[in-house]
């Protein structure tokens, strides 16, 4: 017998309802469930998606409330609170925290087998939040992370090099976020190190690279600039991510997570490679990282563990 296969999303505003569209255009799960505040809003995204069946397959999306979660196999997490006007960060991430201790514990309660995806931002603390706060263990717990960032780093060097992105294997990894860090050590594009070699007969330029880095980074805020919101790729990014937990797919992801001793790093989540499977997070994957990375991603680590320190849990 076929498992039914039930996805809960949290939050129906647009990272939600990307989600929930790539979901169902991708025939991913048997079940949709959306819960959000305003259940109208919820029931009206539910209903859009369920008239558009006859061209993407019967797919149920219902909203629903967290006692219908009990057989999600993966829920995810794209509920938050807007910054208020003159509200500092750290205000913003307290009230960030309470909202996640409700979610936590209703979770807990209704649905505590199945593996958390948190989406919403700051991430890397939210994860951290999250894993605190759920009784389920470390590993159902995982932050997309970087997942997004190491797209974007693909696709624009897939762009310098004129070859498909999905022949570039180059990661970001470390907070999603301003301290985020390239791994140029071990980006290759078809086998072929980028550092010191050359593409297609395009050289490794760092003056080139760093200025590639740099439109990374600032992605979000060039695309909030324009239109308000980032919403779809981080979508697409989630239903990557989707698919190696549902269908056990053992692979290698730079997500979010929490840190026992990884690259000498303890009691804070961010992003390293790490093998995704129906368990969630099973291992890391450890790439050797040069003394300036290392140093990079270790500045990371503290960055955000000075949020944390300030953080009511």
């Amino acid at each position: 017998m076929i498992q039914k296969r039930t996805i809960g999303i949290i939050g129906t505003g647009h990272v939600g309802v990307a989600v929930a569209y790539a979901v169902y255009m991708r025939g991913l799960a048997s079940e949709i469930v959306l819960l959000d505040k305003d259940r109208k809003r919820a029931e009206g995204e539910a209903m859009d998606l369920m008239h558009g069946q006859a061209f993407a397959g019967s797919v149920t999306v219902r909203a629903g409330d967290y006692k219908d979660l009990s057989m999600a196999q993966v829920v995810v997490i794209t509920a938050g609170v807007a910054q208020r006007p003159g509200e500092t960060r750290l205000a913003l991430l307290n009230r960030n925290a309470a909202v996640f201790r409700e979610i936590i514990a209703e979770l807990d309660g209704h649905s505590p087998q199945s593996v958390l995806i948190i989406a919403s931002n700051p991430v890397d603390i939210l994860t951290y939040v999250s894993q605190k706060l759920s009784a389920r263990t470390a590993s159902r717990v995982i932050g997309t992370g970087t997942m997004l960032d190491t797209s974007r780093f693909r696709v624009m060097l897939g762009q310098h090099y004129a070859v498909d992105p999905r022949s570039v294997h180059a990661y970001i990894l470390g907070e999603h976020g301003d301290t985020e860090v390239p791994i140029w050590s071990s980006a290759t594009i078809g086998g072929v190190p980028l550092v010191e070699n050359s593409v297609r007969g395009i050289p490794f330029d760092a003056g080139k690279m760093d200025s590639l880095f740099q439109r990374v980074r600032n992605a979000a805020y060039e695309i909030i600039d324009r239109k308000g919101y980032t919403n779809t790729a981080i979508g697409a990014a989630i239903v990557r991510l989707l698919e190696a937990l549902l269908e056990d797919q053992k692979s290698v992801l730079p997500v979010s997570r929490m840190l026992t001793g990884e690259y000498g790093l303890r009691d804070v989540c961010l992003s390293i490679p790490s093998v995704v499977g129906i368990e969630g997070v099973e291992a890391a994957v450890l790439p050797r990282l040069t003394d300036k990375e290392l140093g990079s991603l270790r500045h990371s680590a503290k960055v955000l563990q000075e949020s944390l320190c300030k953080l009511s849990i």
